[in-house]
């Protein structure tokens, strides 16, 4: 299709604005059942009228103005008002810690905090809201938490819609997006509105996305993925964007979407499969499968069921997906892609493409990208989606960015003969055991992961003999064992298998000497998880490294926390 000409994403809002008025932008779910359509127009006027109030408070041109609250229209349309007015949106995830939150507002001098839609329980809001700067303004979308605060509905009712809205240029920074970061304080990623736009040229090429695509939004709008995926595309293409209510809603409201392009991430991908699994054994399944004209009214009755019937991509990304678990999905006629991009770059690096995806591998290069290993095995890359820098990092953005452009990823990776990248690891996940051998976790934790009732995976043993693997059991296989403690034994020797087969394909150096089985959750509450749920390994290692020797001394190749 033809790629539009407009200078920016905003400026392709209005020509939105102007072309479709009259054509559903935003569908958004409501908890009483009801659901409520926003056409381009409503979105714009919207848009327009919090602009001028933005303009009216007379902030400096180019004030941080932050967000927090789960996906919503609202959400989208806040950021359209944002850079309207000629500010800088600073997106905060509902689930951060409180001091991570009240470092990121102090770090970016926020002016104003729109607060969305929170219900205090899946997210962080009521700690995050005891720390909250004291001189700083609130403004409630709908949805939020806080009858308090002056209202979205009740402010844009004073105002109207601003006329001469921010003529905003492509190299001009147009968000600071926070890495979650597994250790140290979030860093502020500055994008421009260049970067913010190039997902749109990218994707066009792989995965020929036009306006009649259908996206649904539920992973964090505070992450580049979900921004780069959902609002660049929407804007650029002019796409239709389901949102959800709630988790018990989630299938439901994806079956109102049926999307037809659908992102997740393997977590996600795993537990459909676990549902589908629960109500159709696999032995029934293969059964069925083998039959050739039941085989396909059984698949896309299970893909109907699932809501992604009409998904024509279909896209993993964050971590390796399980062997297994691709397969089961290809046998249903659904291809999972993987991709992979980085907060630095917005999401624009590498994607596999249909037909030609590699198990283990994260695919290509995006058009405009440029990769290459180091001679440290660090992946190196330039892409038209870089960052401006670091916020008030200069030092560190020259230190992660060469010369000629290239960007340290700090992934360790390998690019097979046609192009096809493969992450090995981390550069700083690198540990050295008493035996004075490195070990990089990622490619065994991505070998225990393959494990559908292990849920969070870490290998750590700095100073030790061995590498050993903490585990955390997943939600069913918790639950199985609280109905049937008498289960324990057999996951014992599950585990045990697991460990032996993973042993007979490593180094000497890399075998894990045991696994321990963790008790405590691993969650973003307790600062176990980064917001997209990575584990943050130098706090877990900081809270089990006291029990290694205890546990070597067992002997044992399975330990029970």
């Amino acid at each position: 299709m033809a790629e539009t000409k407009a200078p920016t994403l905003l400026h392709q809002f209005l020509v939105w604005e102007r072309e479709k008025a009259d054509t559903v932008y935003l569908t958004q779910p409501l908890a009483d059942g009801r659901v409520v359509d926003y056409r381009w127009a409503e979105v714009g006027d919207q848009a327009r009228r919090m602009a001028a109030h933005l303009r009216s408070l007379q902030f400096p041109p180019g004030s941080s103005i932050a967000i927090i609250g789960k996906n919503s229209a609202h959400w989208l349309i806040a950021d359209l008002a944002i850079m309207m007015a000629g500010h800088v949106s600073v997106p905060l995830y509902p689930t951060l810690g409180a001091e991570s939150a009240r470092y990121i507002l102090d770090h970016c001098e926020a002016r104003l905090l729109f607060v969305g839609k929170l219900d205090g329980s899946s997210d962080n809001w009521p700690l995050i809201e005891t720390t909250l700067p004291p001189d700083l303004p609130l403004l409630g979308l709908p949805m939020n938490p806080r009858a308090d605060i002056p209202q979205w509905d009740d402010v844009i009712a004073r105002h109207a819609p601003l006329q001469q809205v921010h003529d905003a240029r492509p190299e001009e920074l147009c968000t600071i997006v926070y890495t979650s970061g597994s250790t140290g304080q979030p860093k502020g990623v500055m994008h421009s509105y260049r970067s913010m736009q190039s997902p749109g040229p990218a994707l066009a090429d792989g995965f020929s996305i036009t306006a009649s695509d259908r996206l649904l939004s539920y992973l964090p709008l505070a992450h580049v993925a979900e921004r780069a995926v959902i609002e660049s595309n929407s804007l650029y293409f002019g796409i239709h964007v389901y949102f959800c209510d709630s988790l018990d809603t989630f299938i439901a409201d994806l079956q109102r979407a049926q999307p037809t392009i659908f992102f997740s991430v393997p977590r996600l991908w795993t537990k459909f499969q676990q549902g589908v699994n629960a109500k159709l054994p696999p032995a029934k399944q293969r059964l069925l499968f083998a039959l050739p004209l039941v085989s396909r009214l059984v698949k896309r009755k299970i893909l109907r069921g699932l809501g992604l019937d009409k998904a024509r991509v279909a896209i993993t990304a964050s971590a390796p997906l399980a062997p297994d678990i691709i397969a089961w999905y290809r046998r249903l006629g659904l291809e999972l892609l993987d991709i992979y991009g980085m907060s630095e770059n917005f999401g624009v690096s590498h994607a596999s493409r249909l037909g030609q995806m590699r198990i283990g591998y994260v695919g290509s290069c995006h058009r405009g990208v440029e990769a290459r290993i180091d001679a440290n095995g660090e992946l190196l890359v330039k892409s038209p989606g870089q960052m401006m820098g670091y916020y008030k990092l200069p030092e560190q953005t020259a230190h992660d960015t060469l010369p000629d452009g290239f960007f340290h990823t700090g992934d360790l990776g390998e690019i097979d003969e046609q192009g096809r990248l493969r992450i090995t690891g981390r550069v700083k996940d690198l540990f050295k055991t008493a035996r004075g051998k490195y070990v990089a976790p990622v490619p065994l934790e991505n070998m225990l992961a393959n494990c559908p009732k292990l849920e969070s995976v870490c290998v750590t043993g700095l100073g030790q003999p061995q590498p050993f693997a903490l585990l955390r059991l997943s939600e069913e296989a918790r639950q199985a064992l609280e109905r049937d403690p008498g289960q324990r034994d057999a996951l014992d020797v599950e585990v045990g298998a697991l460990l032996a087969q993973i042993n007979a394909t490593v180094e000497h150096h890399e075998e894990l000497g045991y696994a321990v089985v963790v008790k405590e959750p691993w969650t973003t509450e307790n600062g176990l998880l980064t917001p997209t749920l990575k584990i943050k390994r130098a706090a877990i290692e900081e809270r089990y490294q006291a029990g290694a020797a205890a546990w070597l001394a067992m002997g044992r190749k399975v330990i029970w926390e």
